[in-house]
């Protein structure tokens, strides 16, 4: 089958094993695994992959990306506080929300007890990094209120790190993320089964043998998608970093300056570019632009290629140091990080194509 260009090609075996390798690792510290979706918009044979891995739960910030995870025999969590707007599509998509709103929460308890569900909530604690969450000292109020609440079900606490503040899982905060735990069990007299001490950030401290036992779950994205612990970014041993590989096709390629000819002003993003004048270069202007993709997050094959910049439409890179002869109509390929892979998935722009691998089928 002939290609369209841009695309991006997926090796749906390389994810099922990227899957299989931090499934064991958190299985052996009794963890769950949670597969964040959102970084391929939930296309569906990669959740299939997913589930064919052993992991049965996959999470995503939108509504709209859980709807096709309706046809899996999976459970659904809505990872993104849920919007008052949107709490009808929150009942009706997903089996377990996180949330920090308690007026929320008692909207989503009228909407549960309508539509005769129980809906589980985990409720977040901000424990440092200020995004999501709950304050410590409104934890016990908040619980209180909440358990008073019908059709809704408190199966969890939970924190988020690294995210916005970059702030890095630890003992400490961690830790306290189980005590509080504790105390809410004490308190109260319930069970709450479900600790989940975050994201790519924490599995560090699983590969380090670290994570406090009593964090019951972390919710996975890069980590199953590219193989990164995303604290310090090391790759996890056994995993690929190329599940995701773009490809580009060159539209012009010219022998020109390096440096632009007038007076510099602000470009198509309200930025002044700088030039380092390097005399004249061989530069391949690809047909893939800031509209499709985070520029920042690639990755060149050709690691004698240079990338000089982006506009909303064409990449430019100088092509005079490379081996290879390109021509108008080669095919430039780049792996991608994890802001590229979340922008380039969602992109309209790009084609996806898949590596099948035994039952899967390109749907």
């Amino acid at each position: 089958m002939k290609r369209i260009y841009p695309c991006i090609e997926i090796d749906l075996a390389k994810i099922k094993n990227n899957c299989s390798v931090i499934k064991k690792l958190c299985d052996d510290k009794n963890i769950e695994v949670v597969a964040i979706t959102k970084g391929f918009c939930a296309e569906k044979p990669i959740i299939k992959a997913i589930i064919d891995s052993g992991i049965k739960s996959i999470g995503d910030s939108r509504i709209q990306n859980l709807k096709p995870a309706q046809n899996f025999n999976c459970i659904r969590y809505l990872v993104r506080i849920p919007m008052e707007s949107d709490v009808n599509n929150v009942i009706k998509y997903s089996d377990i929300s996180l949330n920090s709103e308690l007026e929320v929460i008692k909207k989503l308890s009228k909407v549960a007890k309508k539509a005769k569900k129980i809906h589980k909530i985990i409720l977040m604690i901000d424990l440092g990094d200020l995004r999501e969450g709950i304050l410590e000292l409104d934890l016990l109020d908040v619980v209180k209120e909440v358990l008073k609440l019908p059709n809704i079900e408190l199966v969890g606490i939970g924190t988020n790190l690294t995210c916005y503040g970059g702030v890095i899982p630890d003992k400490d905060n961690l830790g306290k993320l189980i005590k509080l735990k504790e105390r809410v069990e004490n308190v109260f007299n319930i069970q709450i089964p479900i600790v989940s001490g975050g994201n790519s950030s924490s599995l560090y401290m699983v590969i380090n043998g670290e994570i406090p036992k009593g964090i019951t779950q972390l919710r996975i994205g890069e980590g199953i998608l590219l193989g990164n612990e995303t604290a310090f970014g090391n790759v996890i041993d056994g995993t690929s970093q190329t599940a995701f590989k773009l490809k580009a096709e060159i539209v012009e390629i010219k022998n020109k300056p390096s440096v632009p000819k007038g007076k510099i002003g602000l470009n198509a993003f309200g930025e002044v570019p700088t030039f380092k004048d390097l005399g004249v270069m061989k530069r391949a202007i690809v047909a893939i632009g800031r509209q499709d993709i985070n520029i920042d997050g690639l990755i060149l094959e050709d690691e004698k290629i240079t990338l000089l910049g982006a506009s909303s439409d064409h990449l430019i890179l100088d092509v005079t140091e490379s081996d290879k002869e390109y021509r108008i109509g080669d095919i430039i390929e780049f792996n991608i990080k994890y802001s590229c892979l979340l922008q380039s998935m969602t992109s309209n722009y790009i084609t996806k194509y898949y590596k099948m691998y035994d039952n899967i089928k390109d749907e």
